[in-house]
């Protein structure tokens, strides 16, 4: 009997259309799989609905994650999660899952909950050595933005974005004083918490990586090149970019990037694919210092997103990869 898998997109945040193209990703990637039956579930809110059809949709059960078709209860076997955002990037949709016993593709709750607040998890492994920007946090309680102080602490140009989003959303180049205050206010509309970032100058790379009882897999390393003023929304999704796999960079630094996702795995306690953003910028000595941009626990999974991209550079084949993750996740409950 086929395993059954919930695909849960959606979500309540600015990524919501881009949750619906990775599902539909994973949903292609799975289709080889002989071993699944795959069903999109998506999330809004308090409407939770399962597709049953080419336009036809059933509401999901929150008591115990199921639905009711022709008079037959559907339950799911396991859920592989794509939502980019709340609730199922930040921990909440993980507890609940926990809760009813249902085992999903990503992070657990606490390694969820750390690494979607930036602020958080670039502190965190700041304290394990992992090289990050210097940055400021500010919250929506705070009663005064300190505007004029922000280009005395992080430098001129920097990066103003929300704490807890993705996809480039909200995210400003900041370039003078004056730009401090409207791109602020833009980081704010997506959220409660802002990040004021220096800027780094140098290469950005991003490395995916997953790991198995038997075995750990860094991902062929993506450089990525874009005209514009930083890998933004269009940059991301709207082909203003060139995505080199494998990287322009020497295999020694490819070696230490590598290690390095897979050391940051384990220091957050990791489950399934996970992506992670780095710089790389020049030392003195003209060498290449890695510096952490974010971590990623449910990146982007559409056909040209940049995990399928290393997958295919390394020679495997994405749905036998998911379908490793399931199974490894599935096994571990025995």
């Amino acid at each position: 009997m086929k395993r059954k898998i919930a695909i849960i997109a959606g979500g309540d945040s600015s990524e919501y259309e881009v949750s619906l193209r990775s599902a539909a990703g994973i949903e292609s990637f799975l289709s080889d799989q002989e071993q699944y039956a795959t069903t999109i579930v998506l999330l809004r809110g308090q409407d939770w609905k399962a597709k049953v059809g080419e336009n036809e949709w059933v509401a999901i059960d929150k008591n115990d994650f199921s639905y009711t078709l022709n008079g037959e209860k559907r339950t799911f076997d396991f859920a592989y999660i794509t939502i980019h955002g709340t609730p199922g990037e930040n921990g909440v949709l993980q507890g609940y899952l926990d809760m009813i016993g249902l085992p999903y593709s990503c992070c657990g709750v606490l390694a969820a909950a750390i690494t979607f607040n930036k602020y958080t998890c670039n502190h965190y492994l700041k304290g394990f050595g992992v090289r990050v920007a210097e940055s400021i946090l500010l919250r929506k309680s705070d009663t005064q933005y300190p505007i004029s102080n922000i280009p005395n602490l992080v430098g001129l140009p920097c990066f103003i974005k929300t704490n807890v989003g993705g996809s480039s959303f909200g995210v400003t180049k900041v370039k003078t004083v004056e730009e401090v205050k409207p791109a602020i206010d833009k980081a704010f509309a997506e959220g409660n918490e802002v990040i004021c970032e220096a800027f780094m100058q140098g290469i950005e790379i991003t490395c995916g990586a997953y790991k198995t009882r038997n075995k750990a897999v860094a991902f062929p390393i993506t450089e990525v090149v874009t005209s514009n003023e930083f890998f933004d929304y269009d940059a991301k999704y709207n082909g203003q970019v060139d995505e080199i796999t494998p990287a322009r960079i020497p295999d020694e630094v490819r070696d230490e990037v590598q290690a390095l996702t897979l050391k940051i795995y384990d220091i957050l306690g990791c489950k399934g694919i996970i992506r992670v953003d780095y710089i790389l910028t020049k030392a003195k000595s003209d060498r290449f210092e890695i510096n952490l941009l974010e971590v990623n626990t449910t990146p982007g999974m559409t056909a040209t997103s940049f995990i399928p991209q290393q997958v295919r550079a390394a020679g495997l084949n994405i749905g036998e990869v998911l379908s490793e993750i399931i199974e490894d996740s599935l096994n571990s409950k025995h």
